[in-house]
């Protein structure tokens, strides 16, 4: 399957780029983007039909790199970009994590980076169809996974 995704090198860089605006606007650092992306591999869902196929990402793994965004953030300070104020440390995050609280705000973080990534695969694929790619890619993606 690497084989499509070298194919897309080029229009992921200017994804990002065009992307980078949308990051910084959420709730996420670009640190803190930078470590869900290398949680996230991209597939084609029925890449051999041209009216259904699209891009989506394989999230599974984001669930384990919650805890090392909350690291990067903690770390961060007011300068990382991650509106955290009190709940993102100390003898709050003791408080909420007694009474269960804490895993809430994680679910939380977790669903927004699903659906930031969920938003990047989208732009990645109109970027593909834009540019008269989308089709060689899912072709490729079709070989690499006969």
């Amino acid at each position: 399957m690497s084989n499509w995704t070298d194919r897309i090198v080029s229009d992921r860089m200017a994804v990002d780029r065009k992307f980078s605006d949308r990051v910084r606007a959420s709730e996420f650092s670009n640190q803190e983007w930078g470590l869900i992306m290398t949680a996230v591999e991209f597939e084609i869902e029925h890449p051999d039909d041209p009216e259904r196929a699209r891009i989506v990402p394989d999230t599974e793994n984001l669930p384990q790199m919650m805890p090392e965004l909350e690291k990067v953030g903690q770390g961060a300070g007011p300068a990382g970009g991650t509106p955290q104020g009190d709940s993102g440390t100390g003898v709050l995050d003791a408080v909420r994590g007694a009474l269960g609280l804490g895993d809430d705000d994680e679910e939380e973080r977790l669903d927004a980076a699903e659906r930031l990534v969920g938003e990047y695969a989208a732009e990645l694929q109109a970027r593909l169809e834009d540019h008269g790619k989308w089709t060689e890619v899912r072709e490729a993606y079709s070989d690499g996974t006969a």
